[in-house]
């Protein structure tokens, strides 16, 4: 019989440090396992109920003629009247087209450790009223299995997929490599489903998208934005990627607040949506001189020319989105620091009016300014001489 990782071997307590390092080891992945599980579990089974009851509301609700089109954006509004904001209305698009495509997780509901992540009221509600006439062809893949070892996120990728086979032939493969959500995406990119039906050797190709895909982890993925919004963590403390990078930011923040140039502070870690991926910006400021945004992206990293894209695309959309009568358009500072030196490169987005161009470069601190301070907070905060 198999040894119970929660429970201590008591015939081998006359252990070396090696084996008690082990058993720590053992027990803290084991416990990291489980959390993750449940969390996962717990929200995978939240969204695909918020979207069973908005299905269910649009096919019955007795007031639901009132809002027609506008239902979702209204239950959005309200829902962050009362302290949700994280469910919008392309939320909640995703949780009623998560219910529809996957009606066979009502199944997994009878299992006994499943009802205990729903409140009493709402098991007997889904067990009484549950009816899947109308609903979309079941997944191929047991309900329970997927619960088990996807996320919310991994489903997200997978109801982009409007062919059933295809979205069964990735199940099937992500939970077989246990893939990240990352190399999910990567592998729907590069048309894996489609090349495995051309190929003539479908094993070895198997074998090569699992040999080179990026496996999840045990741990709790906390960088994954469904998963702290869920545990009502607040962004910069869910996503700096090092103390490195947030030692950074924090001195960043101070410098250019003192500056005394009208920089005030709107977001750190500003989540927005572009298409259908959330990104987040490092430190979004608002400067009353210039009556305009100022994005801040931080590398703690070589500079790529890739970063300037993304910091382009970032201005481009406050531009688009967030820009209010009597704004000007919004500037990027992209600030990368290297081992050696730092660089900082500025974004423009539809700035084509000199005079402006200009006075930003009198209000906004020079890049050799940014560049010396970057330099001398790196070597502090990471210890160098």
């Amino acid at each position: 019989m198999p040894r119970n990782p929660t429970k201590p071997d008591t015939d081998s307590l006359a252990m070396d440090l090696d084996a008690l390092v082990g058993a720590i080891s053992q027990i803290h992945e084991h416990s990291a396992g489980l959390a993750k599980r449940a969390v996962n579990l717990s929200l995978t089974l939240r969204n695909w109920v918020i979207g069973w009851y908005v299905r269910e509301y649009e096919q019955n609700g007795s007031d639901r003629a009132a809002y027609g089109e506008a239902l979702l954006e209204r239950l959005a509004q309200r829902l962050e009247q009362i302290g949700l904001p994280s469910i919008s209305a392309r939320y909640l698009r995703l949780c009623r087209q998560f219910a529809v495509a996957y009606p066979d997780i009502r199944r997994s509901l009878t299992a006994k450790t499943v009802p205990s992540a729903l409140p009493e009221p709402i098991w007997r509600s889904l067990s009484a009223k549950f009816d899947p006439s109308g609903q979309a062809p079941a997944t191929d893949t047991a309900p329970s299995h997927l619960l088990e070892n996807l996320t919310f996120t991994h489903f997200e990728q997978l109801l982009a997929l409007d062919e059933p086979l295809k979205r069964t032939f990735y199940e099937i493969e992500c939970i077989r490599g246990n893939w990240s959500v990352r190399a999910l995406k990567r592998q729907i990119a590069s048309l894996y489903f489609e090349r495995s039906g051309l190929s003539l050797d479908k094993e070895k190709l198997s074998a090569m998208a699992h040999a080179l895909a990026e496996t999840d982890e045990p741990r709790l993925s906390i960088r994954d934005p469904y998963i702290f919004e869920f545990l009502g963590l607040k962004p910069h403390e869910a996503v700096a990627e090092s103390d490195l990078e947030q030692g950074l930011l924090e001195n960043l923040q101070e410098f250019l607040l003192e500056l005394g140039h009208g920089f005030c502070l709107e977001a750190r870690q500003k989540s927005i949506v572009i298409g259908d991926t959330r990104v987040f910006v490092d430190l979004v400021f608002y400067h009353r001189i210039l009556r305009c945004h100022v994005l801040v992206e931080l590398k703690v990293d070589e500079f790529r020319h890739e970063h300037i894209g993304q910091l382009n695309t970032y201005v481009a959309w406050y531009r688009k989105h967030m820009m209010r009568e009597g704004d000007n358009p919004p500037v990027g500072l992209l600030l990368c620091t290297g081992k050696d030196h730092a660089l900082v490169e500025y974004a423009l987005s539809g700035m084509n009016q000199p005079l402006f161009v200009s006075k930003y470069q009198l209000e906004l601190p020079s890049r050799e300014e940014l560049q010396q301070f970057i330099d001398k907070k790196r070597k502090e905060v990471s210890g160098e001489v």
